[in-house]
């Protein structure tokens, strides 16, 4: 393994051991004070708090123009925005203009996601690599080719030459979700054609971050445990032959080592989270810049901008709180009173965040179930059940069944609620040692194949810039001189 922390890099500047120092200085020099700190008079309303008195429209304008918040109908659904060939995601039927709960399916290209996970699972092969490969081709390949994509991957996990004496240096921050956004864009610079939209560069650059993203996250992650820690930072060499799934435990645990079982674990989760339709926000994204022809670097960048938002993929990370604040309070995690009666509180916003929601319960297509949700409990049991983590599973499972329950009551909901698999997805990372500040990176790296996929649908489809209309919603106001201006 090389040792970036003890070595300089000629022509680029000081070694990384004085970078640290002035980095993190140069750092907190420009990261935002608050003006009281900086010795400036108090800050005014207009500059800090008139968006709250200009910037709030009125509820009852948005019903008068038949706008729809969030690209949601009034009854939850989407708003029709595209057409696609990649994925759908089920949760209701439409009948006679009535939505009808419904169990949930998730079907990438027309194969049932549970027909997917089940035979790669069933035949003890990794099945992440070939659901890719069938989101970014459009067919599920032939043994020949889907050795092949893997080649391609593996030959380039490795990543540039110069890149590791430079990207090290942006990776002190806790948030690696931030540092992966980062190091995305600065690939573009070590890409001598990074504008070409092409498909075949299209397809090349999806497979260089497919290698590379699990090792840049996990060099993101102990480079600030090295700074957090005043240790020396230590880069895992590559390893080829490894599925994806392997790849990121291997980053993460090292000498440790990981067993067969937890690294097929992980796969299911990476297969569960490879591609959830065109509408999620993160995929939405990927798909408004790559309408504008931008470059991937600059699409997939956006993408994992918006995955990191609590609302999307950084909802895993707000669940495994809320369950360790119940496994705190509730004395007998089997009890599914003294579960429902702890519920009780969080939804009357007496205990937990006080936000009064039950994270993990809910999705805005999935009403009887999340099919992901299901796949992961069927294969997350033998798991806990190794790992002696079966009376977790059970509080979960008991959060699952009396949290609608308990909804229902208190605040008098009556749509179906299901779990989505934010409920389980901290758990089973738990168990497979991953820290909690790669959750996150994990989904985005799994999800960088539904990306590619819409992201080349809207290159070469539409070929039309997304641009939706905005009412304007103000009075015109007569210029005042800034020397008049009280």
């Amino acid at each position: 393994m090389r040792n970036f922390r003890s070595r300089g890099s000629k022509g680029i500047g000081p070694t990384l051991t004085n970078v640290k120092t002035s980095a993190l200085t140069h750092i907190a020099d420009a990261y935002p004070m608050p003006s009281e700190a900086l010795g400036m008079p108090p800050v005014s309303d207009g500059l800090y708090k008139g968006f709250s008195q200009i910037d709030v429209v009125d509820a009852g304008l948005y019903e008068k123009y038949d706008v729809k918040r969030g690209l949601r109908n009034a009854d939850g659904s989407g708003v029709l925005v595209g057409l696609t060939t990649i994925s759908n995601v089920h949760g209701y039927s439409k009948v006679d203009g009535k939505t009808i709960p419904d169990e949930g399916d998730l079907i990438y290209r027309g194969y049932h996601i549970a027909d997917l996970v089940s035979a790669s699972q069933d035949e003890g092969r990794f099945g992440y690599e070939e659901v890719a490969y069938l989101l970014i081709s459009g067919r599920l390949p032939t043994q020949v080719e889907l050795d092949d994509f893997c080649a391609r991957i593996d030959s380039r996990k490795q990543l540039p030459e110069g890149y590791l004496s430079i990207f090290p240096r942006t990776t002190y921050s806790h948030s690696i979700m931030n540092v992966l956004q980062r190091a995305t864009l600065l690939l573009y610079a070590f890409d001598p054609t990074p504008d070409d939209t092409t498909p075949v560069h299209e397809v090349d650059v999806a497979l260089s971050l497919l290698g590379r993203w699990p090792r840049t996250a996990a060099i993101a992650h102990r480079a600030y445990l090295a700074d957090k820690n005043d240790e020396r930072l230590v880069v895992p060499p590559v390893r080829e032959g490894y599925s994806m799934a392997e790849t990121v435990l291997d980053v993460l645990r090292g000498d440790e080592g990981f067993t067969r079982d937890e690294a097929m674990m992980l796969d299911v989760m990476l297969m569960l989270h490879a591609e959830h339709g065109g509408g999620n926000n993160s995929t939405f994204s990927t798909r408004v810049l790559s309408s504008s022809g931008t470059d991937a670097y600059s699409a997939y960048a956006a993408a994992i901008g918006s995955l990191k938002g609590p609302k999307h993929g950084g909802a895993n990370t707000k669940v495994g709180e809320m369950i360790s604040d119940i496994a705190y309070n509730v004395e007998d995690w089997s009890d599914e009173d003294q579960v429902a009666d702890y519920l009780a509180k969080i939804v009357r916003k007496e205990a937990f965040d006080g936000t009064g929601l039950i994270y993990g319960l809910g999705h805005a297509v999935y009403t009887k179930s999340d099919p992901r949700a299901v796949l992961v409990k069927r294969y997350a049991r033998g798991l806990a059940e190794e790992k002696g983590k079966q009376d977790k599973l059970t509080l979960i499972e008991n959060i699952e069944k009396m949290g609608p329950e308990v909804m229902r009551d208190v605040r008098g909901i009556t749509k179906p609620i299901c779990a989505n698999i934010d409920l389980y997805t901290g758990f089973i990372y738990s168990m497979l040692g991953v820290p909690q500040d790669l959750f996150t990176p994990i989904f985005a790296m799994a999800r960088l194949a539904g990306w590619t996929a819409h992201r080349m649908e809207e290159l070469y489809g539409p070929a039309r810039i997304i641009r939706p209309a905005y009412n304007s919603v103000f009075e015109l106001q007569e210029y005042v001189p800034l020397s008049e201006r009280v």
